[in-house]
């Protein structure tokens, strides 16, 4: 296909998705930002009720009461702050070592004992809590999923436009590493941080002190090192340490003046 040719057609297709581009754009709550998700809320919600369903049966559910408890009442005292509507609210602690927690679209939250060591008390896990949450209430799976939809189709595309060149199969794999370092990975970033802003903004409204956020972030980020983590920046899904650290504080006035201790 010769080079004109390509163009004309990456045109009529960019043509021919816009008005569903457009139609399929929401707003995330408190940021602001524009999004597109074409995944319905209905489909999606039931994704992750079949997920969390799915993995209650994997993995091995906590009988520690006191870690329950502590789960159970932050949990609530987020989700009453939270816009999150149809959401049928879970919370179960799973006994892993992994130091990491999360939210699946519904409600339905789950966090490792493996974090809670680092959480350490209540202002802590109301931390983690309120991130995970916020990274459901943005829809920021539906996008992700959006995301590669786009990327597969637009992959597609380019290794039918090359036809039978010599050049296919360096120019696809050159595309999937170049999609990868270039729009997935900063907009895995881009959301993780955005989940940080939302997230001690619904901590300050539970209750909790915002100023609780910075310190469960510096232990986590002291938890890195002694991991050894080095991953390149560039080649992170989360902010690095210090930059999220920096960022937070940023957003503490913002949160400070929702903060009403309960």
């Amino acid at each position: 296909m010769k080079a004109y040719s390509i163009r004309f057609f990456f045109i009529g297709v960019v043509l021919i998705l816009m008005p569903g581009l457009f139609s399929s754009c929401t707003t995330v709550p408190e940021t602001g930002r524009r999004q597109i998700n074409l995944i319905p809320a209905a489909e999606e919600i039931q994704l992750g009720l079949t997920s969390f369903d799915k993995m209650k049966k994997e993995v091995p559910i906590s009988k520690d009461a006191a870690a329950n408890a502590l789960l159970q009442k932050v949990g609530k005292r987020i989700a009453a702050v939270a816009q999150l509507p149809n959401a049928q609210w879970e919370f179960v602690v799973f006994e892993s070592k992994e130091a990491n927690a999360f939210c699946l679209p519904g409600g339905k939250v789950g966090v490792y004992t493996g974090i809670l060591p680092i959480t350490k008390d209540e202002t802590g896990l109301a931390t983690v809590i309120g991130h995970e949450v916020a990274h459901a209430v943005a829809r920021h799976g539906g996008e992700r999923m959006t995301e590669a939809m786009g990327v597969q189709s637009v992959g597609q595309i380019l290794g039918s436009a090359m036809g039978e060149s010599k050049w296919q199969a360096a120019v696809v794999t050159v595309y999937g590493a170049g999609t990868h370092l270039g729009v997935a990975l900063p907009h895995s970033r881009l959301q993780e941080s955005e989940a940080d802003h939302i997230g001690i903004l619904y901590m300050a409204r539970a209750g909790y002190n915002p100023e609780a956020a910075v310190g469960f972030w510096e232990r986590f980020a002291e938890y890195n090192r002694q991991g050894g983590a080095s991953t390149p920046w560039f080649l992170r899904t989360h902010p690095v340490d210090d930059v999220r650290i920096q960022q937070l504080k940023g957003w503490l006035p913002e949160a400070k003046q929702q903060y009403r201790p309960q």
